[in-house]
């Protein structure tokens, strides 16, 4: 069909107006998994019907009650709480209270029809000394948060490690600077494994390497906030890696048979400045060697030669065993998509490929980091399944900071968040009708909460939460995410 009837456009038309409330009026078998939708250019075929929606927090940044049944502190706590850092960012003491409000908030990924929950396990609650004795009564907040979530058809994707890194083992060891943290990091894992895995079939091991080693690491501005020699912060991405593949190891010994395993990744995006087979090339090249710290060593099983050149003598310490640890094999990969980090084009140069400086004027969202370019999220699982073969692909996180004011009526119109999403989400349409195997897709984030380095100031949630008072109101945002669910298409 190549045009609507104006009773046509008029429908469609008025079914956007009224919002979800309308969902009634659709005739029965609308929105099936292969139901053609109207972009504007023309109709284009949905996600796969097996396609995963769901949504994604993380501990630490929504759950409080940081010293409630046994939990020890954090390096997040710790980090949070030192003056100089308190008064600017607030801390997450209490942040959701989703410790104590987590069946509403189950009820609120129900409304949205998501079908899958990606959330993290505080490893201080538990074991609160990062080794040890562990604390029976910190797996049982997530025992009944798992059967909250199964008797609502909600499927839990567990991760292991989401940055809140037990105080004792900063203390004690110098947190990641030592490998020893890595092998505490495999005995939790096969812990938790061992006791949740009946109903917990997806575990992502570390989210966003990359992230909290050069944030917390390398420039001091994440717990906990360290500023280490170049040769020292190389050791951490080593030890990092590691705790991967021992993670992985752990989960396969201590979890139920069947269970997937695999890192949630925030990878170096390189997307082609033009759609040339040389700048494609160009931009694998640069993909691949730009990750060689974490995903390509993790995928490969050794370091890129261009990496061990680029740090030199500041290369890390291994041994050929700690490789093959590393390269552990894994069922999916989980990748974290916000932001091009380079467009690129081909050079006859020793690399073949060139970074193009982004100029003043390129947009961006609300929180200025985060540029706008939703190409990124076509390109990211593209790279990984080419160029490493992957066959199983989740976006594990997705989303916006938006200002997120109360219109006069109190309503949130967060119109920039769905234009965010919606052109996102356009782009993993093209992923998947090409083939790329993405799984499922995970939004960031299911409500607003603590969001580490910018503390309260930035909102990424489909709902709006007043912190004083624990409300959760649904924003504009969370009925177009339930549209999308609900169509298994871009709407």
């Amino acid at each position: 069909m190549s045009r609507l009837s104006r009773r046509q456009f008029g429908k469609i038309a008025g079914w956007a107006a009224l919002g979800p409330a309308a969902a009634s009026t659709e005739p029965a078998g609308a929105g099936t998994a292969q139901e053609s939708r109207f972009t504007g250019q023309g109709f284009i075929s949905g996600f796969p019907s097996d396609f995963l929606w769901g949504t994604a927090t993380s501990a630490y940044q929504i759950e409080g009650a940081v010293n409630e049944d046994g939990r020890g502190p954090s390096i997040w706590d710790s980090y949070t709480h030192r003056p100089e850092t308190s008064a600017e960012l607030g801390n997450a003491d209490v942040a959701d209270d989703h410790y104590h409000l987590y069946k509403d908030d189950v009820q609120l990924m129900k409304a949205l029809g998501a079908k899958a929950y990606r959330f993290s396990i505080a490893w201080p609650r538990v074991f609160p000394e990062g080794s040890g004795t562990p604390n029976p009564k910190g797996l049982d907040f997530y025992n009944r948060l798992l059967d909250e979530l199964l008797a609502n058809d909600i499927e839990p994707f567990a991760t292991m490690y989401h940055w809140d890194l037990p105080q004792a083992l900063q203390d004690r060891l110098g947190g990641w600077i030592s490998r020893d943290t890595a092998n505490a990091f495999a005995d939790y894992a096969g812990h938790v494994a061992e006791r949740l895995t009946d109903r917990v079939r997806h575990i992502c091991t570390i989210n966003e390497c990359a992230r909290f080693v050069h944030l917390g690491y390398g420039l001091g501005l994440d717990a906990p906030g360290l500023k280490l020699s170049r040769a020292e912060l190389n050791q951490v991405r080593h030890n990092v890696a590691l705790a991967q593949g021992l993670s992985v190891q752990a989960i396969r010994a201590h979890g139920r048979t069947g269970t997937k395993v695999g890192p949630a990744e925030n990878i170096v995006i390189c997307i082609p400045a033009i759609e040339t087979p040389a700048n494609i090339r160009a931009a694998e090249i640069a993909t691949r060697e730009l990750n060689a710290a974490y995903l390509t060593v993790m995928l490969e099983g050794e370091y890129a030669e261009g990496y061990l050149a680029r740090v030199g003598k500041d290369a890390p310490s291994y041994t050929a065993r700690d490789l093959s640890i590393i390269s552990s094999q894994i069922d999916f990969v989980g990748l974290n998509v916000y932001r091009p980090d380079h467009y690129v084009v081909a050079a006859d140069n020793d690399r073949g490929f060139t970074l193009i400086p982004f100029p003043a004027s390129f947009p961006h969202m609300d929180s200025a980091w985060l540029r706008i370019a939703p190409e990124a999220m076509y390109w990211a699982p593209r790279h990984v399944a080419k160029l490493w073969g992957v066959k199983s692909i989740y976006i594990s996180e997705n989303g916006t900071s938006a200002t997120d004011e109360p219109a006069a009526d109190g309503n949130f119109y967060d119109l920039d968040r769905i234009m965010y999403l919606r052109n996102h989400l356009l782009h993993l349409q093209r992923a998947t009708s090409e083939g790329i195997p993405v799984s499922g897709y995970f939004v960031w984030s299911l409500m607003d909460n603590f969001e580490w380095s910018d503390g309260f100031q930035k909102r990424y949630g489909l709902y709006n939460v007043d912190f004083d008072t624990q409300r959760r109101t649904p924003k504009l945002s969370a009925s177009f995410y339930r549209e999308i669910i609900r169509h298994n298409a871009v709407v």
